[in-house]
């Protein structure tokens, strides 16, 4: 049997113990690895490939923004999934530029570590609603740069997709028609080779295109 080999790093000890229980359990699911240490991960990688990795954000000595960072030096496709409390959003995007395929809230259920993990492991991305949430709110501030592929209109209609707006709210506040909203919308996606409204955030946000 081919299992998906995960390592957990966490530095929170009935954590890492339970979610390893959690995962064993789950069919072709093995963790192969748990540790509290970003070091001590970081030379499991020399001589091994995990397939998944889910590394905490806050730990003593070297965090998971510069575990994560190390890490893709060493194994520039691993896929890390950022496990993440709620409160982490001034973490999130310096997580985004280190690299990492995804978030899951420490709070979520078997179902959603499963999908995460299933999802991140396919070669996807996989942000939890409340994360998608927080990086939306996130993307208000000033901009620090601008997408040269995008005409001027774009980036005003990418600018209020980032701040949540529907087809509607744009085409209102715009002038516009709700088609012609939706053509640029379109056209965003496809120029940004995203598939969706989350994913153009999350995009924005790796090209430094907002910042907190």
């Amino acid at each position: 049997m081919n299992f998906k080999q995960i390592a957990i790093v966490d530095d929170h000890d009935l954590f890492r113990d339970g979610i390893r229980l959690v995962l064993n359990q789950i069919p072709d699911f093995k963790v192969v690895f748990d540790s509290p240490s970003g070091f001590e991960f970081l030379e499991y990688l020399r001589t091994n490939t995990p397939d998944i990795v889910l590394m905490d954000i806050e730990m003593p000595l070297i965090n998971g923004i510069d575990t994560s960072m190390r890490a893709l030096e060493i194994r520039p496709d691993l896929k890390i999934i950022a496990l993440t409390m709620f409160t982490d959003e001034l973490h999130y995007v310096q997580m985004l530029k280190a690299g990492v395929k995804g978030f899951i809230l420490k709070k979520s259920n078997k179902h959603l570590l499963q999908q995460a993990i299933e999802e991140v492991s396919h070669g996807g991305n996989y942000y939890s609603q409340e994360i998608i949430q927080k990086l939306a709110s996130l993307s208000i501030g000033k901009r620090t740069g601008e997408p040269e592929q995008l005409s001027e209109r774009e980036k005003e209609v990418l600018d209020l997709i980032c701040k949540g707006r529907t087809s509607k709210e744009i085409a209102e506040q715009l002038f516009l028609s709700i088609k012609t909203v939706e053509v640029h919308r379109s056209n965003i996606l496809h120029k940004t080779n995203v598939r969706n409204a989350a994913e153009l955030i999350i995009w924005a946000i790796k090209n430094n295109l907002i910042s907190i």
